[in-house]
Protein backbone atom coordinates (compact mmCIF):
# COMPACT_ATOMS: atom_id res chain seq x y z
CA UNK A 1 0.00 0.00 0.00
CA UNK A 2 2.99 2.35 0.83
CA UNK A 3 4.52 1.97 -2.82
CA UNK A 4 1.19 2.25 -4.90
CA UNK A 5 0.41 5.25 -1.98
CA UNK A 6 4.28 6.43 -2.99
CA UNK A 7 3.62 5.97 -7.01
CA UNK A 8 0.31 7.89 -6.78
CA UNK A 9 2.21 10.49 -5.01
CA UNK A 10 5.16 10.60 -7.62
CA UNK A 11 2.61 10.21 -10.84
CA UNK A 12 0.92 13.58 -9.33
CA UNK A 13 3.66 14.95 -8.57
CA UNK A 14 5.01 14.23 -12.47
CA UNK A 15 1.72 15.54 -14.04
CA UNK A 16 1.88 18.86 -12.38
CA UNK A 17 5.69 19.61 -12.89
CA UNK A 18 4.65 19.01 -16.82
CA UNK A 19 1.57 20.59 -16.36
CA UNK A 20 3.86 23.49 -15.34
CA UNK A 21 6.07 23.59 -18.10
CA UNK A 22 3.25 23.51 -20.55
CA UNK A 23 1.75 26.72 -19.22
CA UNK A 24 5.03 28.38 -18.83
CA UNK A 25 6.33 27.70 -22.42
CA UNK A 26 3.20 27.03 -24.39
CA UNK A 27 1.31 29.82 -23.45
CA UNK A 28 3.44 32.52 -21.11
CA UNK A 29 1.37 31.66 -18.32
CA UNK A 30 3.87 32.51 -14.57
CA UNK A 31 5.09 36.08 -16.33
CA UNK A 32 2.72 38.28 -16.81
CA UNK A 33 3.17 42.74 -16.92
CA UNK A 34 3.18 43.77 -13.37
CA UNK A 35 1.71 47.35 -12.87
CA UNK A 36 2.77 49.84 -10.17
CA UNK A 37 0.99 52.69 -9.00
CA UNK A 38 1.57 56.51 -9.17
CA UNK A 39 0.62 59.32 -6.97
CA UNK A 40 0.45 61.66 -10.93
CA UNK A 41 -1.28 59.15 -12.93
CA UNK A 42 -2.59 56.52 -11.07
CA UNK A 43 -1.00 53.37 -12.37
CA UNK A 44 0.87 52.22 -15.37
CA UNK A 45 3.11 48.95 -16.25
CA UNK A 46 6.54 48.59 -14.79
CA UNK A 47 9.15 49.57 -17.65
CA UNK A 48 11.25 47.44 -19.42
CA UNK A 49 9.15 44.22 -19.23
CA UNK A 50 9.03 41.91 -22.07
CA UNK A 51 7.86 38.36 -22.81
CA UNK A 52 5.46 36.14 -24.37
CA UNK A 53 1.66 35.27 -23.45
CA UNK A 54 -1.34 33.65 -24.93
CA UNK A 55 1.37 33.47 -28.19
CA UNK A 56 1.78 37.15 -28.11
CA UNK A 57 4.41 38.95 -27.65
CA UNK A 58 4.85 42.08 -25.24
CA UNK A 59 7.17 45.05 -24.66
CA UNK A 60 7.26 47.79 -22.74
CA UNK A 61 10.04 50.22 -22.76
CA UNK A 62 12.20 52.20 -20.19
CA UNK A 63 9.36 54.84 -19.86
CA UNK A 64 6.42 52.30 -19.23
CA UNK A 65 5.32 52.79 -22.81
CA UNK A 66 4.04 49.89 -25.07
CA UNK A 67 6.50 50.45 -27.62
CA UNK A 68 10.08 50.20 -27.90
CA UNK A 69 12.25 52.49 -26.59
CA UNK A 70 12.38 55.98 -28.16
CA UNK A 71 13.86 56.03 -31.21
CA UNK A 72 15.95 59.69 -31.09
CA UNK A 73 17.21 58.85 -35.24
CA UNK A 74 12.91 59.00 -35.98
CA UNK A 75 10.47 61.71 -35.90
CA UNK A 76 7.92 60.58 -33.31
CA UNK A 77 3.85 61.14 -32.67
CA UNK A 78 2.28 60.59 -29.40
CA UNK A 79 -0.28 58.05 -29.09
CA UNK A 80 -2.56 58.46 -25.85
CA UNK A 81 -5.10 56.37 -24.78
CA UNK A 82 -6.83 53.46 -22.50
CA UNK A 83 -6.87 49.45 -22.96
CA UNK A 84 -7.90 50.28 -26.87
CA UNK A 85 -4.41 51.41 -28.10
CA UNK A 86 -2.61 49.92 -25.87
CA UNK A 87 -3.95 46.14 -26.81
CA UNK A 88 -3.03 43.95 -23.31
CA UNK A 89 -1.74 41.06 -23.81
CA UNK A 90 -4.28 39.66 -26.40
CA UNK A 91 -2.05 41.70 -28.84
CA UNK A 92 0.78 40.91 -30.17
CA UNK A 93 3.51 43.87 -29.87
CA UNK A 94 3.55 43.79 -34.14
CA UNK A 95 0.20 44.26 -34.32
CA UNK A 96 -0.59 47.31 -32.09
CA UNK A 97 -1.87 49.87 -34.31
CA UNK A 98 0.98 51.86 -32.71
CA UNK A 99 3.18 49.32 -34.18
CA UNK A 100 1.73 49.16 -37.19
CA UNK A 101 1.64 53.10 -37.52
CA UNK A 102 5.71 53.37 -36.66
CA UNK A 103 6.69 50.58 -39.45
CA UNK A 104 4.52 52.16 -42.23
CA UNK A 105 5.10 55.59 -41.79
CA UNK A 106 8.88 55.52 -40.51
CA UNK A 107 7.70 58.02 -38.19
CA UNK A 108 7.81 56.54 -34.16
CA UNK A 109 4.35 56.70 -32.33
CA UNK A 110 4.85 56.63 -28.81
CA UNK A 111 2.21 53.83 -27.22
CA UNK A 112 1.44 56.08 -23.88
CA UNK A 113 -1.39 54.03 -22.22
CA UNK A 114 -2.78 51.75 -20.18
CA UNK A 115 -6.21 50.13 -19.04
CA UNK A 116 -9.12 52.66 -18.55
CA UNK A 117 -7.01 55.62 -18.69
CA UNK A 118 -8.33 58.72 -19.87
CA UNK A 119 -6.80 61.92 -20.94
CA UNK A 120 -5.88 63.31 -17.37
CA UNK A 121 -4.21 60.27 -17.14
CA UNK A 122 -2.03 61.01 -20.34
CA UNK A 123 -1.92 64.63 -19.55
CA UNK A 124 -0.57 63.77 -15.90
CA UNK A 125 2.08 61.38 -17.74
CA UNK A 126 3.03 64.16 -19.95
CA UNK A 127 3.49 66.88 -17.33
CA UNK A 128 6.27 64.36 -16.06
CA UNK A 129 7.84 63.20 -18.78
CA UNK A 130 7.40 65.96 -21.29
CA UNK A 131 6.34 65.30 -25.11
CA UNK A 132 9.29 63.39 -26.40
CA UNK A 133 10.18 66.39 -28.70
CA UNK A 134 7.03 65.10 -30.60
CA UNK A 135 5.18 66.17 -33.84
CA UNK A 136 1.78 65.44 -32.88
CA UNK A 137 -0.59 64.45 -30.44
CA UNK A 138 -3.23 61.40 -31.49
CA UNK A 139 -5.64 61.05 -28.48
CA UNK A 140 -8.49 58.15 -28.72
CA UNK A 141 -11.37 58.51 -26.37
CA UNK A 142 -14.68 56.59 -25.74
CA UNK A 143 -17.21 58.76 -24.73
CA UNK A 144 -16.87 57.90 -21.52
CA UNK A 145 -14.20 59.63 -20.54
CA UNK A 146 -16.31 62.69 -20.69
CA UNK A 147 -16.19 62.74 -17.10
CA UNK A 148 -14.27 59.65 -15.55
CA UNK A 149 -12.06 61.41 -14.24
CA UNK A 150 -9.09 60.38 -11.88
CA UNK A 151 -9.59 59.08 -8.06
CA UNK A 152 -6.52 57.26 -7.34
CA UNK A 153 -8.70 54.52 -6.36
CA UNK A 154 -6.35 51.63 -5.27
CA UNK A 155 -6.38 49.14 -8.29
CA UNK A 156 -2.71 47.82 -8.24
CA UNK A 157 -2.30 45.02 -6.52
CA UNK A 158 -6.31 44.48 -5.64
CA UNK A 159 -7.66 43.62 -9.15
CA UNK A 160 -6.46 40.51 -11.09
CA UNK A 161 -6.21 42.86 -14.48
CA UNK A 162 -3.36 45.11 -12.40
CA UNK A 163 -1.02 42.73 -10.78
CA UNK A 164 2.03 43.84 -8.98
CA UNK A 165 3.83 40.47 -8.76
CA UNK A 166 3.75 37.28 -9.70
CA UNK A 167 2.10 34.29 -8.70
CA UNK A 168 4.39 31.74 -7.28
CA UNK A 169 3.22 29.77 -10.09
CA UNK A 170 1.96 29.23 -13.44
CA UNK A 171 -0.75 26.87 -12.21
CA UNK A 172 -1.65 29.26 -9.37
CA UNK A 173 -2.13 32.29 -12.00
CA UNK A 174 -4.14 30.15 -14.19
CA UNK A 175 -6.42 29.22 -11.36
CA UNK A 176 -6.62 32.52 -8.96
CA UNK A 177 -6.38 35.17 -12.48
CA UNK A 178 -8.62 33.01 -14.61
CA UNK A 179 -10.81 29.73 -13.66
CA UNK A 180 -11.80 31.34 -10.18
CA UNK A 181 -13.13 34.51 -11.50
CA UNK A 182 -14.45 33.36 -14.59
CA UNK A 183 -16.02 30.20 -13.38
CA UNK A 184 -16.44 30.15 -8.88
CA UNK A 185 -16.84 33.73 -8.35
CA UNK A 186 -20.01 34.41 -10.12
CA UNK A 187 -21.88 32.22 -8.01
CA UNK A 188 -20.83 34.70 -5.23
CA UNK A 189 -22.39 38.50 -4.84
CA UNK A 190 -20.09 40.46 -6.77
CA UNK A 191 -19.80 43.95 -5.94
CA UNK A 192 -18.62 46.95 -7.76
CA UNK A 193 -15.50 47.12 -5.56
CA UNK A 194 -14.96 43.36 -7.34
CA UNK A 195 -14.55 44.71 -10.38
CA UNK A 196 -11.33 46.55 -12.33
CA UNK A 197 -11.46 49.80 -13.82
CA UNK A 198 -12.24 48.53 -17.21
CA UNK A 199 -15.29 46.79 -16.01
CA UNK A 200 -16.57 49.72 -13.67
CA UNK A 201 -16.38 52.00 -17.08
CA UNK A 202 -18.65 49.11 -18.77
CA UNK A 203 -20.98 49.36 -15.61
CA UNK A 204 -21.63 52.83 -15.90
CA UNK A 205 -21.79 53.29 -19.94
CA UNK A 206 -24.24 56.64 -19.99
CA UNK A 207 -23.65 57.62 -16.54
CA UNK A 208 -21.25 60.89 -15.68
CA UNK A 209 -18.86 59.63 -12.81
CA UNK A 210 -20.26 60.67 -9.76
CA UNK A 211 -21.29 63.86 -11.32
CA UNK A 212 -17.84 65.43 -11.75
CA UNK A 213 -16.83 68.25 -13.96
CA UNK A 214 -15.68 67.78 -17.62
CA UNK A 215 -12.70 65.77 -17.99
CA UNK A 216 -10.00 68.49 -17.49
CA UNK A 217 -6.97 66.30 -19.58
CA UNK A 218 -8.68 67.53 -22.77
CA UNK A 219 -7.87 70.82 -22.43
CA UNK A 220 -4.98 69.86 -20.71
CA UNK A 221 -3.29 68.08 -23.32
CA UNK A 222 -4.67 71.07 -26.25
CA UNK A 223 -2.73 73.77 -24.10
CA UNK A 224 0.52 71.38 -24.24
CA UNK A 225 -0.09 70.92 -28.36
CA UNK A 226 -0.75 74.59 -28.49
CA UNK A 227 2.32 75.31 -26.61
CA UNK A 228 4.50 73.01 -28.51
CA UNK A 229 2.74 74.38 -31.97
CA UNK A 230 1.88 70.82 -32.89
CA UNK A 231 -1.19 69.50 -34.03
CA UNK A 232 -3.49 67.26 -31.45
CA UNK A 233 -5.65 65.25 -33.16
CA UNK A 234 -8.83 63.29 -30.93
CA UNK A 235 -10.34 59.90 -31.85
CA UNK A 236 -13.37 58.87 -30.05
CA UNK A 237 -13.96 55.26 -30.31
CA UNK A 238 -17.63 54.17 -30.76
CA UNK A 239 -18.82 51.56 -28.21
CA UNK A 240 -20.85 48.96 -29.06
CA UNK A 241 -24.41 50.60 -27.70
CA UNK A 242 -23.38 52.97 -29.80
CA UNK A 243 -22.47 51.64 -32.99
CA UNK A 244 -25.79 50.20 -32.90
CA UNK A 245 -27.45 53.28 -32.40
CA UNK A 246 -25.79 54.88 -35.12
CA UNK A 247 -24.75 57.75 -32.33
CA UNK A 248 -22.79 58.97 -29.67
CA UNK A 249 -24.38 59.11 -26.90
CA UNK A 250 -24.85 61.98 -24.63
CA UNK A 251 -21.39 62.19 -23.06
CA UNK A 252 -19.59 61.89 -26.70
CA UNK A 253 -22.01 64.82 -27.94
CA UNK A 254 -19.82 66.87 -25.06
CA UNK A 255 -16.59 65.88 -26.30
Amino acid sequence: KIKVFGRSVGGSLGLLVALEIVLRTAWGFGKMPIYAASSEWEYMTVPEQSGKRLGNQFYFNRYGMRCQEVDSTKKHVLGLGDSVINGGVQTDQDSLATSLFSAETGTQMLNVSAGSWGPDNCAAYLRHYGLFDAKAMFLLVSSHDAHDIMDFAPVVGVNESYPDKQYCCAIAEVVCRYIYPRYIRKFFKQTKEDLDPDQKVLAQVGIHKSGKKFNPGFDELKQMADSARIPLVVFLHAEKPEMQAGKYNEQGQEI
